[in-house]
């Protein structure tokens, strides 16, 4: 496929928070082969159903970007075709669109996958993508919060007249800081295995289908035990042990919300996010004494090397201390 696509301007920007809109699939085949290869990654593979929306909008976008240059719905015939520089002008189009380095390398990652899947699956074959290099994403350090700020967001909610939405959202956040849950799996709890008095351990399925055990804190129980009892909902065994306002499974943007009023309201900067949680989570574990491996278990990392990156984080601080301690410093 040759020539430029001149709607890159057109593109929708998609952040890492999914804030950003992505164009709708068309129906026809490549519409029914992405949503039969969503549906794969979730059933098959385990991913988690944030995962399957970050590769839907990711999809969206290229099968947007196909279209415009086209001038037509895409065929799986055209996928066959595609060529190193078609990808190579889709990404040129998402950064106009203000996608960032990460944004991309994600993007392209989901693809990688995609047409390895259409190989397996024998539905068409084309490594033309494996020829493109991946954006470079610079090395980045988590933000914890510090140990006053992290128990300010989550002691902020312990007031004894809350309404139901404050008790849940306090509810979500203490998972996140007390046991280092990603806020898909503090979502992704059932009812039936929600933490109680007696059962003060949580037994997680992590990302790539990678199952942990997490303890839950005493504070957190309570927590918990207080939001189910002024739930005005009857919760199901099997359903999500956390409810959105009208009943539904709770939405991920919701705790998002929930954090942006304490960044407001505690004057916190803008990385105190969610996830930001968790990374105070592992943090304050290291700074206090706690094993890298047994905070790999905890946080449910395949790989050491991924937790191995807390270790800079403390030695950041560590060195701050230093600083403004010593006086020949």
């Amino acid at each position: 496929m040759t020539g430029k696509c001149g709607a890159a301007s057109m593109l929708d920007t998609f952040d890492d928070t999914f804030d950003g809109a992505a164009p709708e699939l068309d129906a026809g085949e490549v519409a029914d082969v992405v949503r039969r290869w969503l549906d794969h990654i979730v059933l098959d593979r385990g991913h988690a159903e944030l995962t399957r929306e970050a590769y839907a909008r990711d999809l969206a976008h290229f099968v947007g970007y196909l279209r415009r240059h086209l001038g037509r719905v895409p065929t799986l015939a055209d996928l066959s075709r595609l060529d190193a520089k078609s990808f190579r002008g889709f990404m040129a189009s998402r950064r106009a669109s203000g996608a960032s380095s990460r944004t991309l390398a994600r993007t392209m990652s989901a693809l990688r996958t995609f047409f390895r899947w259409l190989e397996a699956d024998e539905i068409l074959r084309n490594r033309a993508i494996l020829a493109v290099t991946l954006p470079k994403v610079g090395h980045s350090v988590p933000k914890p919060l510090t140990v006053e700020k992290a128990r300010a967001v989550v002691d902020g909610g312990m007031a004894a007249d809350l309404d139901w939405v404050t008790a849940r959202d306090v509810a979500v956040l203490l998972l996140l800081y007390g046991s280092g849950l990603r806020i898909s799996e503090a979502l992704g709890i059932k009812a039936k295995d929600a933490p109680t008095a007696d059962r003060d351990v949580l037994r997680i399925v992590g990302k790539g289908g990678k199952e942990r055990v997490v303890p839950v804190l005493p504070v957190t129980v309570t927590a918990v035990a207080r939001y189910r009892l002024m739930l005005p909902y009857a919760l199901e065994p099997n359903g999500p042990l956390f409810l959105g306002a009208k009943g539904g499974p709770l939405s991920p943007r919701l705790i998002q919300l929930a954090m942006a009023r304490a960044r407001e309201e505690l004057s916190l900067p803008d990385t105190a996010t969610p996830h930001a949680l968790r990374h105070s989570f592992a943090t304050h574990l290291l700074s206090t004494g706690a094993d890298l491996r047994q905070i790999q278990e905890l946080l449910g990392h395949a790989s050491l090397s991924t937790t191995q990156v807390y270790t800079e984080v403390d030695r950041e601080h560590l060195l701050k201390v230093y600083d403004a301690a010593h006086p020949r410093a």
